[in-house]
């Protein structure tokens, strides 16, 4: 009895000594996490600031800082056909293409693997995944071989078909995640009704994954937006290239950089991709919710 009382006293005397360096210990962690993230947010920002300061300086230079007078000449510099309104048709073009492309044959790839309890699903589902793992610099030279065998080189369509080809692999397990939350009993109440399985896939599950279908969407289409080694092998008329690869236009011989025109120029290449990623945030919120009402 003795023993007892008198290690209780101990025991609560070693928690309290714990208890007062615990906070101090807890406060310093936290004051280190912040600061870390805020050196890496500087790292992000500063860049971004650099850009929009630099498209309003018409002498600017590689360093930052603030212009002497606020001038929109690098706009007005940037925007002619030839520049900028061409290569953003061309960007656009080729990256709704892909886009659409790569979603209607998603939808049709992740239907029966979603649907259909296959003996080497799992398998196939592995060496798709194994396909994004794949460098693009790794088989653009067999690829360059093969659009000059089929007369595709400078094409804007066969190169579409290429970058849909390269999107297609992620894009098969994201639309597989989203139909997955549709529940198939749905379908089997169409089935019961004489509708096929094209028919049932049309009228009730693509109504029903329509935000996860723009997601897939908007994910190609920024994937191919930013693109620039694939269209810089294929394409090599000038009025044919996408913006990615018409930024080279403000990279003058031995080292010289319009910094102005350059930083204008990816204020407006940026602009499209900014408004989509706002978007795809409010869909995937909603994409989510639906599959989650439709589990429950």
């Amino acid at each position: 009895m003795t023993d007892t009382m008198t290690a209780a006293p101990v025991e609560g005397t070693r928690r309290g000594a714990v208890g007062p360096l615990a906070g101090p210990r807890i406060t310093a962690t936290k004051v280190a996490a912040n600061l870390v993230l805020l050196v890496i947010a500087v790292s992000f920002l500063l860049p971004m600031a650099w850009i929009v300061v630099a498209s309003l300086d018409a002498e600017a230079t590689l360093s930052f800082g603030l212009p002497d007078a606020v001038t929109v000449d690098n706009f007005s510099a940037i925007m002619t056909p030839e520049l900028t309104w061409l290569p953003l048709w061309n960007a656009f073009v080729l990256s709704a293409g892909s886009a659409a492309i790569t979603v209607v044959v998603s939808v049709l790839a992740a239907y029966p693997l979603s649907r259909y309890r296959m003996r080497f699903g799992k398998y196939f589902l592995y060496s798709v995944l194994f396909g994004t793992c794949l460098p693009i610099t790794a088989i653009m030279v067999p690829v360059y071989a093969l659009f000059v065998q089929l007369n595709l080189l400078d094409s804007l369509p066969g190169t579409i078909f290429f970058m849909a080809a390269t999107s297609l692999p992620m894009a098969i397990w994201m639309t597989k995640n989203f139909m997955d939350s549709v529940p198939i009993s749905l379908e089997e109440a169409a089935w019961t009704e004489g509708a096929s399985a094209m028919q049932a896939l049309r009228r009730i599950v693509l109504p029903l994954m329509r935000p996860g279908i723009a997601v897939v969407f908007i994910f190609v289409f920024v994937q191919a937006w930013g693109n620039f080694f694939v269209p810089f092998v294929l394409l090599l008329s000038p009025e044919k290239q996408p913006a990615a690869v018409s930024i080279f236009a403000f990279f003058g011989q031995y080292g010289s950089v319009a910094y102005g025109q350059l930083a204008a120029y990816s204020l407006l290449y940026a602009a499209p991709v900014l408004g989509l990623y706002v978007l795809v945030n409010r869909i995937s919120g909603s994409a989510f919710a639906l599959a989650g009402a439709v589990k429950g």
